[in-house]
């Protein structure tokens, strides 16, 4: 079987999304009597009318000589073909949930309007054709079902690497990996750790979406006096150095704003054996964390100093809450070779 993974490409971002397409076509090329590669179509989403130019190229396109397609991302799953299988990690969020909230770039005008409707309608064409459809988690699926009525199943990302994350020794710190940005706000746990005297520390490694982020952590840091509590280990790492860094963290802390899915920092961290620190409007993550798993926090300063507290001031507890985190991560059974299975299904 011959098998094209199609994603869309955002020139210099890597992210998640990125990851997961990577290790699916090597997982697939791992499958006896299968061959796979990965199709990434450049994309911008800005002006807000380069959207349909963007929609057309995907739908323009033809594949030959491939006998399954597995879409992940807007607008690469609109690619045409019979045997389309999609594993929706998120759809273009303006169309939808943020337009509603109130976020979109497309709800100022007229234009951006009727590009909305245009991608809602490809949306829905595209969904009807699909062979199966899977979503990588019950918020991506509950958003698929709201706004365009399409039912599904979960199947969730497994780990990349998750023999790299076998946890270690608790030290002093807590870790917050992954993309750095303001949506996913590294900027609180900062701010946090200022209204905490003592001596605990925060890592945050991870590559910056822009300059002008990395520069204002940067300056939080300088302001707040923190240069001796807070690393700031902006940049792409190899992953062994992400794996040390989790597994011998104290806790781990992802505060993103409505994730998808559980997130890959939190598998991570729960693979470690680690408790997380999140808050009340992270969305995907809530599936897992909890008070049983870690601590979810209002996402302010002061509640997530609170939070920080409880979670490092008893040591014993902490380590308690991480291998709870380990074992719910363990009962959920994630496993690659369940995800190929179902996706050539």
């Amino acid at each position: 079987m011959k098998v094209l993974v199609v994603n869309n490409a955002a020139p210099f971002q890597r992210g998640g999304a990125e990851e997961l397409a990577d290790h699916l076509v090597r997982r697939l090329n791992a499958t006896p009597g299968v061959q796979s590669e990965l199709v990434r179509v450049p994309f911008t989403w800005e002006p807000a009318e380069r959207l349909i130019e963007e929609m057309l190229i995907s739908k323009g396109m033809r594949l030959y000589n491939v006998d399954r397609v597995i879409g992940l991302k807007f607008p690469a799953y609109l690619i045409p073909h019979h045997q389309k299988v999609l594993w929706l990690l998120h759809q273009f969020r303006q169309a939808y949930d943020l337009s509603e909230a109130g976020q979109s770039h497309l709800d100022f005008d007229d234009t951006g309007r009727a590009v909305k409707a245009a991608i809602r309608a490809a949306d829905n064409a595209c969904f009807a054709e699909c062979r199966k459809i899977y979503c990588n988690s019950p918020v991506t699926q509950n958003r698929l079902m709201k706004f365009n009525g399409v039912a599904s199943q979960v199947l969730y990302p497994p780990l990349n690497d998750g023999e790299l994350f076998t946890g270690g020794e608790h030290g002093d710190y807590v870790f917050a990996g992954g993309r750095v940005a303001a949506g996913k706000r590294q900027h609180l746990l900062i701010e946090a750790l200022a209204l905490l005297p003592g001596s605990l520390r925060l890592v945050i490694a991870g590559p910056p979406e822009n300059q002008a982020y990395a520069d204002r952590l940067t300056k939080l840091v300088e302001d707040l006096d923190l240069k001796d509590r807070v690393e700031l280990r902006f940049g792409f790492h190899p992953r062994e150095d992400i794996a040390r860094w989790a597994n011998g963290a104290l806790i781990c802390a992802y505060l993103p704003f409505d994730e998808d899915s559980v997130g890959y920092v939190t598998m991570e961290a729960f693979a470690a054996g680690k408790a997380v620190l999140t808050v009340t409007d992270s969305g995907g993550l809530l599936e897992i964390v909890s008070a049983d798993t870690g601590a979810v926090a209002e996402p302010t300063p002061q509640a997530l100093a609170e939070a920080l507290d409880r979670l490092t001031s008893d040591k014993a507890r902490a380590i308690s809450l991480g291998d709870a985190a380990r074992r719910l991560w363990r009962d959920k059974n994630v496993t690659w070779e369940e995800t190929v299975r179902r996706l050539l299904d």
